[in-house]
């Protein structure tokens, strides 16, 4: 199956990195401003992403077309997750998922 040109393809979540995904996730039930990213990140994941981190990530996401930025609501800038951007964290769940349950077999197999 091929994708157009200038579509993020196939795995692209492999090669973005864990904050990037975690975004993804945190916007796939609606917009979010940084901050809001954050703490819902932190409420998700346990994971604390920093400032840097977090709009490098966004600035990263949204140039693969997998997220935009939204009207500014007075000095907070929400983002939400594109079409692409949910067929891209669709494709990556599933492969975890894939990976997860071989993993879990493969380790009752072995008796650990």
């Amino acid at each position: 199956m091929s994708r157009p040109e200038g579509s993020p393809g196939q795995n692209v979540l492999r090669r973005v990195g864990e904050a990037s995904v975690l975004i993804l996730v945190s916007l796939a039930d609606g917009p979010k401003h940084g901050y809001a990213l954050i703490q819902d990140i932190k409420e998700l994941a346990g994971v604390e992403l920093g400032p840097g981190t977090l709009y490098g990530a966004l600035d990263r996401l949204e140039r693969l077309g997998l997220i935009e930025s939204l009207p500014a609501e007075d000095r907070r800038h929400p983002y939400r997750i594109t079409a692409p951007g949910a067929a891209a964290l669709r494709e990556h769940l599933d492969s975890l998922e894939r990976v997860s349950a071989a993993g879990r077999r493969r380790l009752q197999l072995g008796g650990i």
